[in-house]
């Protein structure tokens, strides 16, 4: 037996009761695990399938270098983002992102404290956390952009410089950019509300030059809905 501590992604119903968990763990970062009979009426512990949740488990290892298989898992906190359903969106959005940016990476205890750090961040009702998220984990992949003396930056290149390229990327929000990538604290930094949803956007876009076959989250609709 194996023991592993990660956040659970997303998951797949398998069959009548089994499902199939991705998870990014601090041991050796994004797995996918068979979960047998979780759906099975004496089960309780389906009610632990839910983004993000923090789970401590034993797997042990298929045939050959097949699926790993979960053989027992607990959550390890009880967290109150999923009752608040500001937070709830936010932690779904970030979820599905995190799913599909991370399915390459190896062990990163980096990127797993990151995580760990938002998702307290956001029980403390910090709304906005999200989008500091999205930026570090871009300084974390060594894709942000390099910090310079211009007003406006330019997603395609990663600079800034005195001229915008990009209509998303006015001096307004290319400023809320260079803050949050030259602050200690970032997650204390103040971003409008009338802001987010064009911040958001522009980070959208970043990703899209920056991350190789990046898609629009499907939960991003949900999310713009909840923040107008």
């Amino acid at each position: 037996m194996i023991l592993q501590s990660g956040f659970l992604l997303s998951y797949i119903k398998y069959g009548e009761n089994d499902a199939v968990l991705h998870c990014f763990t601090e041991e050796d970062g994004f797995q996918t695990y068979f979960l047998k009979g979780i759906y099975s009426k004496k089960n309780k512990k389906k009610a632990f399938l839910l983004p993000l949740n923090k789970l401590n488990f034993s797997v042990s290892a298929g045939k050959s270098s097949g699926i790993q298989t979960i053989s027992r898992f607990e959550i390890v906190e009880i967290n109150d983002v999923y009752t608040d359903i500001k937070a709830n969106t936010v932690i779904f959005f970030i979820a599905d992102f995190l799913n599909q940016i991370l399915r390459n990476e190896n062990k990163n205890q980096i990127i797993f404290h990151t995580i760990d750090e938002f998702i307290l961040e956001l029980s403390r009702q910090n709304y906005r956390s999200h989008l500091i998220l999205l930026i570090k984990i871009l300084k974390i992949q060594g894709v942000a952009p390099l910090l310079g003396e211009g007003n406006y930056l330019d997603p395609e290149t990663g600079t800034f410089s005195n001229v915008g390229t990009h209509h998303f990327f006015d001096s307004e929000n290319s400023l809320l950019w260079k803050l949050i990538l030259s602050s200690n604290d970032p997650y204390e930094i103040k971003i409008p509300q009338v802001l987010r949803k064009k911040f958001l956007d522009s980070l959208l876009i970043y990703y899209h030059y920056h991350i190789t076959d990046f898609k629009t989250p499907n939960s991003l609709e949900i999310i713009q809905q909840i923040f107008e």
